[in-house]
């Protein structure tokens, strides 16, 4: 299929055959500022048209790489809930959570891995170099199981346990260092450089983008007309948040939706680089804090197209507490049975705390979804001094009756 790049920044269009990663005039990075150049894949407007008279449509229609076996990685359809018991608590009819967390290696990051992984393939390259705090390095690890890439993994050393074992189980080459996630990022660049092979830091690599769209065009294919009016997604380098968006503009340039949703971008304050640079229009980095690791990030790597979908999508961003996040994930747990990691639970803390808004905008018929990226089993240490296992009883009835008759 042919497509072409677009520079976020300066607009500028080209083509290639080869692997693009960033706007040549544009990649300049100053220190401790967002990265610029970051390029948007878009596809042919003609074969988006044609589109909406496709029978038996799919995610991979929209895909800029010939697809590959969709049974041999799997990538959605996702389930959709309705969480009754939680949507009556803040007074929606219409809420769904849709439940990433379910794809293959426990996250959204699944959508993009894939279609770098087709990336890689359609180049004759079989090596796949990143950078991850845990999700985006075991969603790569396992396509690249799938379909025999060597994936080469920069993280930071004190990443999450379970998701770099996830890694090391997937037969990655995991490489841990003694620094941040975008100190990881840097030298995965310089692995690139050095070795060859594809890069597919997130951000970085257009694609990454790309196949995170793909959230979209699946909920279209399982809502139709019933597309939500507002969607809430968490956010820490601005990439899955741009994907988001980036599906719904092609839903709309296909014709097959009118109208773009509302997407809100949910931010931890202590991990809020975007926020402060929708609100200021300055691209500067931040000391970033937050608990939920998936959504830690000092320097959002699509931290300035992440701005400009805001922009384009008249949306917003709402900011919660790290004690707001723990809470949302224990609540989404007891009161939906859906367990998700701290960063996906800021989705949910964040509709919580807007609800009330909402409604008064909207009317409490407003359909809202939550996107919930990743598996709350990926990241068990966050419930250390927080929640504990009882104490064993006897082996008697009488300990039962002691038990139960308090």
């Amino acid at each position: 299929m042919e497509f072409k790049y677009v520079c976020n920044e300066c607009q500028k269009e080209f083509s290639s055959e080869k692997v693009v990663y960033t706007c040549p005039s544009c990649s300049t990075q100053k220190p401790n500022t967002f990265r610029k150049g970051n390029l948007r894949v878009m596809l042919e407007e003609s074969y988006l048209k044609s589109l909406k008279d496709k029978k038996d449509l799919c995610v991979e229609d929209f895909y800029p790489y010939p697809p590959l076996s969709s049974e041999a990685f799997p990538v959605g359809p996702t389930s959709i809930v309705r969480p009754l018991k939680l949507g009556r608590s803040i007074g929606l009819d219409n809420l769904i959570l849709k439940a990433d967390s379910q794809l293959l290696s426990g996250s959204y990051k699944d959508r993009a891995s894939l279609l770098v992984a087709y990336q890689a393939l359609y180049h004759n390259e079989r090596k796949i170099a990143l950078a991850s705090t845990g999700n985006a390095g075991a969603a790569m690890s396992c396509v690249g199981a799938a379909f025999d890439l060597d994936v080469i993994l920069f993280v930071p050393e004190n990443a999450p346990i379970g998701k770099l074992m996830q890694s090391v189980l997937y037969g990655a080459t995991v490489v841990p260092i003694k620094g941040s996630y975008d100190d990881a990022f840097e030298l995965s660049l310089y692995y690139s450089r050095r070795f060859g092979g594809i890069n597919r830091n997130t951000g970085y690599n257009p694609m990454t983008v790309e196949g995170k769209k793909s959230l979209s065009i699946e909920l279209y294919l399982q809502l139709k007309d019933e597309m939500p009016q507002i969607i809430y997604v968490p956010v820490g380098d601005g990439s899955i948040y741009s994907g988001v968006c980036k599906g719904l503009f092609d839903l709309k340039r296909a014709g097959l939706i009118e109208k773009i949703p509302y997407v809100v971008a949910v931010q931890s304050t202590s991990s809020n680089a975007i926020a402060q640079a929708f609100k200021t229009k300055e691209f500067f980095d931040v000391n970033a804090t937050t608990r939920a690791d998936s959504i830690n990030v000092n320097s959002p790597a699509s931290g300035r197209m992440a701005v400009s979908y805001l922009q384009e999508t008249k949306s917003w961003v709402s900011q919660v507490t790290d004690n707001q996040i723990l809470d949302a994930q224990l609540e989404l747990a007891k009161e939906s049975g859906v367990f998700v990691e701290p960063a996906a639970a800021a989705a949910w803390a964040a509709l919580k705390q807007e609800h009330k808004m909402l409604i008064e905008l909207f009317g409490n018929g407003v359909s809202v979804c939550v996107l919930l990226t990743g598996s709350g089993f990926k990241d068990m240490g966050v419930f250390d001094n927080r929640i504990k296992l009882p104490s064993s009883i006897e082996n008697s009835k009488e300990a039962v009756d002691l038990l139960f008759s308090k």
